[in-house]
């Protein structure tokens, strides 16, 4: 029987040097109060110390909430994450080599789970070939301080053909969120966003001999839970945290609650207002110009995040279905500190399943970002500068799709620029060039997707490039724009011109909508 405590009890119970699992996707069912006060115990007493941190997923809302609570030295020995970039302060103890840090795609992660549940000895995929977490590269080894440590992923070759294999270690602790409890510890989830990767997380925890805490915001009697609800069984849980105050429930870090993402009700979209004429909204309109009738499609965090605003102001979202990598189908994906549910979702599945459908290739199109490419193709989205916000499920999504899109302006830091009239001008230069002969760290691999035949293209606001054998060719070119001085001159030298190289649909700069829906 599961034991009713509070939060703070629950961070009491955490012991020195144990792996410890959190459960959630930025702020949708994640436990933050018990996190909370783990960091409060951390702070008075020093206690836990030497933790190892597992995540599959972004936590955190890049302020205070969340794995944001975690980020001390002392409290943490090493992570083991997918997506550092909404908990940024871990990411600068990574920078500054202050703990160990393993980055490893957040599909294999949340598959990892499975296999520690199982008892199998870890994960064998084509994850992450020929990317940073290739152990003929980095092995996923973000600083100096780990590059002496253990490897969790080795190479091998099967089949006459090469594989990763990531390996499988116990869960020690594992702290997860959902929506009620009843007297028996049986867990609902019917107003959370979604169902993450919360039962993988309990089974392999529960199977590991370790301890499985959550926080509710209600208990319930025995018997009222209906059981297509129940998400985790109460066999499965030690400990549960009633939250002391609704905050520390909120459905995701910019919403304390909303029905329409927990597909309780369908809420009405007649109050949406178009995004304003601009660069990210400029090159989620040409964006949106590949989206295929009838296709499956992935849209990434930042600049993707314009497609679905768009394709609802054209009226073509029903034309296509959008999903979630933490496991939603349909509904309108949202944005900013809401990323990760979706309002009027069709369907819900647990993040595991959701990688097993991105894996086996069921997404025909991704559209995704990126900080930095070089000549040849490569992405780099993973690590640069003093920034570390890891991979997520960009490497899972980007080798697996049927048709792959990466989003992003030309240059970075200052660009401005003035559209209208069908055209696109540089009033200023942005500070950072994109393209580059060498990046930081390769997150996608251009040899790797050409190997597999993967059709890629590269869309920005004044140039749009196709991938080939040669590198990277340029195939558009924005109205208004000059070939020289606009983009040869920000690119390490002159790219390939495509033979059937034409200017963007001036639609695309102009302020009304763009006729999609009639396309």
């Amino acid at each position: 029987m599961a034991q009713f405590i509070t939060a703070k009890e629950a961070a009491e119970l955490i012991p020195d040097s144990v792996t410890l699992g959190t459960n959630g996707f930025m702020g949708t069912a994640f436990p933050e109060e018990i996190v909370m006060e783990l960091e409060n115990r951390f702070l008075s007493s020093g206690k836990p110390n030497d933790l190892t941190l597992f995540f599959c997923a972004a936590q955190g809302d890049n302020k205070e909430k969340g794995l944001q609570h975690m980020a001390h030295e002392g409290l943490l020995r090493r992570t083991i994450g997918g997506h550092y970039g909404m908990a940024r302060k871990i990411g600068k103890l990574v920078v500054e080599n202050k703990i160990e840090a393993y980055d490893f795609p957040q599909g294999v992660l949340a598959h990892l789970l499975c296999e520690t549940a199982a008892h199998q000895p870890g994960v064998l995929t084509r994850v992450g070939l020929g990317t940073f977490v290739d152990p003929r590269m980095l092995g996923g080894k973000m600083n100096a301080k780990t590059k002496p440590a253990e490897d969790l992923v080795q190479l091998v070759h099967l089949n006459d053909e090469d594989f990763l294999f990531y390996k499988s270690f116990p869960i020690h602790c594992a702290l997860i969120a959902g929506t009620y409890a009843d007297e028996d510890g049986n867990i609902s989830f019917e107003r959370e966003g979604v169902k993450a990767e919360s039962l993988a997380m309990a089974m392999a925890c529960k199977n590991s001999g370790g301890k499985v805490f959550v926080q509710v915001q209600r208990v319930v009697k025995t018997g009222s839970l209906h059981p297509r609800m129940v998400e985790i069984p109460g066999v499965l849980v030690d400990y549960v945290v009633v939250a002391s105050d609704l905050k520390y429930c909120m459905q995701n870090f910019a919403s304390q609650y909303n029905p329409g993402f927990s597909g309780e009700h369908r809420i009405s979209t007649a109050q949406f207002k178009p995004a304003p004429l601009n660069n990210k909204k400029v090159i989620g309109r040409r964006a949106a110009m590949e989206l295929r009738e009838g296709s499956t499609v992935n849209l990434g965090v930042g600049i993707p995040e314009y497609i679905s605003a768009v394709a609802a102001e054209e009226g073509i979202t029903k034309k296509f279905t959008l999903t979630v990598e933490d496991g939603l189908f349909g509904g309108n994906p949202q944005s900013g500190l809401d990323f990760g549910v979706s309002l009027n979702p069709a369907c819900m599945v647990t993040m595991p399943s959701m990688f097993d459908f991105y894996d086996g290739g069921g997404l025909d199109q991704a559209f995704v970002g990126f900080a930095e490419g070089n000549m040849k193709g490569d992405v780099n989205v993973s690590q640069f500068g003093s920034l570390m916000p890891g991979c997520g499920g960009f490497i899972d999504i980007t080798q697996n799709t049927k048709m792959v899109y990466f989003c992003g302006t030309f240059t970075a830091e200052g660009l401005k620029t003035e559209i209208g009239g069908g055209k696109l001008h540089i009033v200023q230069e942005g500070a950072v060039n994109k393209f580059s002969d060498s990046i930081a760290q390769i997150t996608f691999s251009a040899e790797t997707a050409l190997k597999n035949s993967l059709p890629v293209m590269y869309i920005t606001e004044r140039a749009v490039f196709r991938l080939t054998k040669d590198g990277i060719v340029l195939c558009e070119a924005a109205p208004g724009i000059d070939l020289e001085k606009d983009i040869f001159a920000h690119m390490p030298r002159k790219p390939i011109i495509a033979p059937d190289f034409k200017r963007m649909d001036e639609r695309i700069f102009r302020d009304e909508k763009m006729g999609l829906k009639d396309n």
